[in-house]
């Protein structure tokens, strides 16, 4: 059993069975497989959550920022809200790839724009 501070995870917590068993739960971020992103929602879910967000907030054919979708006042109280930039960015380029939005490079890395059409 692997102990984290004085709480003890349990069994089913050791790697590899429980990320083995989560397909498109956790995922490798190099390639000596040292680091893992695990998700909370696969990055299809996130990409409907991100969906379900502009409809509910009547932003159809708006154009807006990334941090604004991550910490506008419109995502507080969502999951959206602080959101971790990269899970959020992928979840936008699989929403790009479908033809529901555009992605707009800034000057810096952190000021894409976005315009949705759905």
């Amino acid at each position: 059993m692997q102990k984290l501070g004085d709480f003890k995870l349990p069994q089913f917590f050791n790697y590899p069975p429980y990320f083995t068993l989560q397909p498109g739960r956790a995922e490798w971020l190099d390639k000596g497989r040292r680091k893992c992103l695990v998700l909370w929602h696969r990055i299809q879910d996130w990409a409907n959550i991100v969906l379900d967000f502009v409809k509910d907030n009547g932003l159809e054919d708006s154009v807006m920022t990334v941090e604004e979708i991550r910490s506008g006042i419109e995502s507080r109280g969502t999951e959206l809200h602080g959101i971790d930039r990269m899970v959020l960015m992928r979840a936008l380029k699989l929403l790009e790839q479908k033809g529901k939005l555009a992605i707009f490079k800034g000057t810096t890395g952190d000021d894409e724009g976005l315009k949705f059409s759905i």
